[in-house]
């Protein structure tokens, strides 16, 4: 059997949160006002309406959620919300907020019109969500201290702020939260000529000279998502300077991405071990998400949020009722037809 290349290759490009380096490295890429946002065009035009629409009345934007896989740009979509308001924004995640007394303490130093963004807010406590119902509602909350005959409801007024919450799985949302959101909007993976202009945008801004069919190339295999793109231009622009010259050139570009296992596609060692896995162990699927989360050891909400839709965007992948299945496109893409006839592993 021919031996796949990218084999050996685990290094894991996309990851559900941010790396400390890309935290350093995207508050200086990262767009301050929203006509510097690229892609999502049709999200940023409604949402470019709402913005001059509020600062015209002079009030704070009715609550946001944003929605899609990770890496697609809602955490700085909410940094620029704040820019073009004028406002400070709190920034804080879900499952960080593990009291209602924490979620009191963010909400008490909130000035007025200030944006807090949850990130994961599908991953809020039962007993925090309850309470930010009113928070969002009527800029108030209601407070009980102590129990039984000696319970006292102390009531906290807020400043009018606006919620952004962002989360990777949408359908997981109660539906009383969902509702309190005035706006909500879906991110998908973005096309090839927007990472195009996202890589060149950042290779400028970090001073690396990038020819337009490298940026191409990093552009193809960063699977629709700006954090990878991003990602991956680090990569190539450490092999660029190591192997070559320090000007990045297409075939740089192509030889330090097969060096660290993106193939042509962008899949990396967990998108090619989700599909082998399948493949081989579960002659194709379909498999329960459990299964195949245990076969792999890896944690099925990994699989969900990280690798999963992009494999389905790309057709390599379907969901049926009876579980996760590959289709033709990923036997070809994987050369799995011969592993799978004669039960042979890579």
């Amino acid at each position: 059997m021919k031996k796949d290349k990218f084999e050996n290759k685990r290094e894991k490009i996309i990851q559900e949160k941010e790396t400390e380096e890309d935290m350093i490295l995207y508050m200086s890429l990262r767009p301050t006002k929203i006509r510097d946002f690229i892609g999502q065009k049709g999200s940023v035009n409604n949402l470019q309406i709402a913005l001059e629409a509020a600062k015209k009345r002079k009030e704070p934007l009715e609550h946001i959620l944003l929605a899609g896989p990770p890496g697609l740009g809602k955490t700085s979509l909410a940094h620029v919300i704040a820019n073009e308001m004028g406002v400070s924004i709190t920034a804080t995640s879900g499952p960080a907020i593990e009291r209602a007394g924490d979620l009191i303490g963010i909400l008490t130093n909130l000035s007025e019109g200030d944006i807090l963004f949850i990130d994961e807010i599908h991953r809020l406590s039962k007993v925090v969500e309850e309470f930010i119902y009113p928070a969002m509602e009527n800029f108030q909350i209601d407070f009980i201290i102590d129990k039984g005959p000696y319970a006292k409801t102390i009531k906290f007024n807020l400043k009018r702020f606006t919620l952004v919450g962002a989360t990777t799985r949408a359908g997981l949302l109660t539906a009383p939260l969902r509702g309190r959101f005035g706006m909500f909007y879906h991110f998908d993976f973005y096309e090839p000529e927007h990472l195009v202009r996202i890589v060149t945008r950042s290779a400028k801004i970090l001073g690396i000279q990038i020819d337009k069919e490298a940026a191409e190339e990093i552009a193809r295999r960063a699977r629709g998502t700006p954090r990878v793109v991003n990602r991956l231009l680090r990569r190539v622009r450490d092999w660029s300077q190591v192997k070559g010259d320090g000007k990045i050139r297409k075939d740089i570009a192509i030889a330090a991405l097969d060096n660290h296992g993106v193939d042509t596609l962008g899949l990396d060692f967990l998108d090619r071990k989700v599909l082998q896995t399948i493949g081989t162990a579960y002659n194709g699927g379909p498999v329960g998400i459990e299964a195949l989360a245990a076969t792999m050891n890896e944690e099925p909400d990994t699989i969900i949020d990280v690798v999963e839709p992009f494999l389905l965007k790309k057709g390599l992948l379907k969901r049926t009722p009876r579980g996760r299945q590959l289709t033709d496109m990923a036997y070809s893409h994987m050369n799995l037809r011969k592993a799978k006839k004669q039960n042979e592993l890579f």
